[in-house]
């Protein structure tokens, strides 16, 4: 498939342009979403909370594409794209954050294991 190809596959599924697509839900939606990991992590607060605000970031993506681009709304497929690409955000900066709190604050106990875990110095 030719990146031509590609590129209007991703324009059908979110039912924007590949621009509005990075700038908002990469970007915008993307920089909510890696503050919003990082804090659940460093507050100690359960991983599936992540997808309850993911799910409202989600919500506000499309808004914003709606109302800045003049995007479709209701698009499901759109919506269920950007949060995906969202929840993935959430959950990598979640893991990166735990991990090195695990490590920096039980030092005995945990050692880095690989950017995103940990494990036991044991």
């Amino acid at each position: 498939m030719s990146l031509a190809g590609l590129i209007s596959v991703v324009e059908q599924i979110t039912a924007t342009s590949i621009g509005v697509t990075l700038g908002v839900t990469l970007v915008l939606g993307g920089g909510c979403a890696w503050m919003t990991g990082r804090a659940l992590a460093l507050n100690w607060r359960p991983q599936w909370q992540l997808l309850v605000y993911a799910m409202l970031l989600g919500f506000a993506d499309r808004f914003l594409v709606f109302a800045l681009f003049g995007g479709d709304l209701v698009s499901l497929s759109g919506y269920v794209a950007d949060t995906a690409l969202l929840v993935l955000i959430a959950f990598a900066a979640f893991h990166i954050a735990r991990a090195r709190q695990m490590v920096r604050q039980y030092p005995w106990e945990f050692r880095r294991a690989w950017l995103l875990f940990y494990r036991s110095s044991r």
